[in-house]
């Protein structure tokens, strides 16, 4: 397990307790398809549905479809309407 510390004095310049810091680290990690929603939520130490909370109030998606997933809705709606 790594520890990391930061600077009381850091996290005063920037406003923020521990906590916020952790959440702020893994809201980024998470926009950035690095930590998965699950994993996030670990770090941030919160639970899923704080952990989603979290990510509409930063306005950042909770769910991110990728190019087949497009495709494959494009597809079911044409089957659909045949």
């Amino acid at each position: 397990m790594c520890s990391l510390q930061i600077p009381d004095e850091v996290l005063q310049e920037a406003g923020m307790t521990g906590d916020d810091a952790l959440l702020e680290l893994a809201l980024r990690l998470f926009e950035t398809g690095r930590l998965s929603l699950p994993s996030a939520a670990r770090l941030a130490r919160l639970d899923r549905s704080a952990m989603e909370d979290a990510l509409l109030a930063h306005r950042i998606p909770v769910y991110k479809p990728a190019v087949e997933d497009f495709i494959n809705d494009l597809d079911a709606l044409q089957r659909s309407t045949d």
